[in-house]
């Protein structure tokens, strides 16, 4: 396939190319076709289309599945999806093989909210691919900010805080995740910043709700928050180039005693994991903190994920493990931003993927709670960057104690 002209010569060439950033003069035929939008189809040259076929015919299956052509769009929509973007994979309760392991089930998903056009993007916006991300020196090599990477980062990060409030507010019983990822996504706009898991690989909403036996990267859907639930809302925003990170699991309605044990621990986990952090001391060392509260606990500590380098790139080195006897190199120095987040689990620390790609489980369908910030090394210790705010809601009962 080849790329042709537009049809519209001074639109297509106020576009850049998705590959190398030059002005565009060729549309991908077939994203035009499918009437995706002009700026993820725009090429410079055939070769730079070419070069770029590999990942961009991704984009033609997505474009496919959220019905963005103009013929049947509005009812796909409408019906909301059965599946989930990544890699077209499906997201629906009646996989006939799928061994469950809780009693949670994947419910329809809304179509992806928008973005109004003064807002910064990250560069898998319009795509679904992160492109500087995966190739940056920064993945092997923890970055120290600058002054001016710091402060943008500090008004970032207080964004993602608020934004999380905003979310935490909404939870009760009756409430869906979709709604509580409206909300999310509403707060994130109105504060000029733009939602980081949206598109995200593909990832379809503007936050992550894991909801019980969910470890992490549970998709905002249909389903009800019930009375005795647990939801973790995990936020990332995006904002003068730099991203925030942070999340809390909340109780919905009445939760039950080992539900409440399980959250206060995790808590627990990441404010002893803090407590350490400080020039010269060894990442790994975390994960022993971390892994010794949650043991004599009575819990287990998720070893699938981990925390990450975090600023320009959503996700970087260094990679902080959670869990003991973990292999992360380096030492801590100042000016070094990254994220803790322990995944607790009730029973085992295993885990399993669900088939949309994204929501991960743990192995024995009991219960997982999760808390993170985004901290920043200083020079005589941390600067929690995500800290809860004087306006924060009480949402644990162990902060009045």
């Amino acid at each position: 396939m080849a790329a042709g002209g537009g049809s519209d010569a001074a639109e297509t060439n106020s576009l850049s190319c998705v590959r190398c950033g030059k002005p565009a003069h060729l549309q991908c035929p077939k994203c035009m076709e499918l009437k995706h939008p002009r700026e993820g189809a725009a090429f410079c040259t055939q070769d730079c289309f070419k070069a770029s076929w590999s990942s961009h015919k991704s984009v033609h299956l997505k474009a496919k599945l959220l019905g963005t052509g103009a013929a049947g769009g509005s009812d796909r929509a409408s019906e909301g999806w059965l599946y989930c973007v990544k890699k077209g994979q499906g997201r629906t309760p009646q996989l006939p093989h799928f061994d469950w392991t809780g009693a949670l089930r994947p419910y329809p998903i809304s179509g992806m909210r928008s973005v109004p056009a003064h807002i910064d993007l990250p560069d898998w916006a319009v795509d679904g691919i992160p492109k500087i991300e995966p190739n940056s020196d920064l993945q092997h090599v923890v970055e120290v900010k600058s002054l001016d990477q710091i402060e943008r980062m500090r008004e970032t990060c207080r964004i993602a805080r608020e934004v999380l409030d905003a979310a935490a507010q909404a939870i009760r019983p009756g409430v869906t995740t979709d709604e509580i990822d409206r909300v999310a996504h509403e707060a994130t706009i109105a504060a000029g910043a733009y939602p980081s898991p949206l598109n995200y690989h593909f990832f379809p909403k503007s936050c992550c709700t894991s909801v019980n036996e969910v470890i992490c990267h549970g998709i905002p859907d249909a389903r009800k928050l019930e009375d005795g639930d647990i939801v973790n809302i995990d936020v990332s925003v995006y904002y003068k180039g730099v991203h925030a990170d942070l999340n809390e699991t909340y109780f919905v309605g009445n939760v039950d005693e080992l539900s409440h044990q399980l959250v206060q621990c995790t808590y627990e986990c990441l404010k002893k994991a803090i407590s350490i952090v400080k020039p010269g001391v060894r990442f790994r060392e975390i994960g022993e903190v971390i892994n010794c509260h949650a043991v004599m606990s009575g819990f287990s500590v998720a070893r699938s994920y981990c925390g990450h380098g975090i600023g320009e790139l959503f996700h970087c080195a260094p990679n902080i493990p959670h869990y003991s006897r973990n292999k992360a190199v380096g030492v801590m120095k100042a000016g070094q931003t990254f994220t803790i987040e322990p995944m607790i689990n009730a029973g085992v620390w295993r885990d399993r993927m669900w088939p949309d790609g994204w929501t991960d489980v743990t192995a024995d369908g009991k219960r997982s709670a999760q808390f993170e910030h985004t901290l920043l090394v200083t020079e005589t210790g941390v600067e929690v960057l995500t800290a809860r705010l004087p306006s924060s809601p009480n949402m644990f009962p162990w902060l009045n104690a």
